[in-house]
């Protein structure tokens, strides 16, 4: 088993520069629906740091993808970290993506990690942003 998975959109492609040691699928701009196409396999390891919903869009069926990324994720601690905004063009409140999140941690046992410090555009943590999340996952991972 691996040691450290980060996995998601931008904001894991972001938050592996912080934490380098991991093994890292993910890939800007992706919706949870082309990560489950992309990256169909398990992911198992010790700590598995989730970024997924931040890109979707009224056509992805969030709830139903990130739950099909939660159930082939295996590890002592998952950590999802919260989507703090959507682009505008989604056409989802980030609330609702937010909501999702939340739920499937909540069932799962998982940690969810809130961005405490943001880019301009409100989305993207900014470098210190980073910094407390990875802060966060080596705190709490085993």
């Amino acid at each position: 088993m691996l040691d450290c998975i980060i996995a998601g959109d931008s904001i894991a492609v972001g938050a592996h520069t912080f934490k380098t040691e991991c093994v890292t699928y993910a890939k800007s701009g992706i919706t949870s629906s082309q990560f489950n196409q992309i990256y169909p396999m398990e992911l198992n390891a010790t700590t598995v740091v989730i970024s997924l919903g931040s890109n979707d869009y009224a056509g992805v069926h969030t709830r139903h993808e990130l739950a099909a990324v939660r159930a082939r994720t295996h590890g002592r601690r998952i950590f999802w970290i919260l989507p703090a905004g959507t682009p505008a063009a989604s056409n989802v409140r980030v609330e609702t993506i937010q909501t999702i999140v939340r739920d499937i941690a909540a069932a799962n046992g998982d940690v969810v990690v809130e961005i405490p410090s943001l880019q301009a555009d409100h989305i993207h943590p900014s470098s210190v942003g980073y910094r407390a999340i990875i802060d966060k996952v080596d705190r709490s991972a085993p």
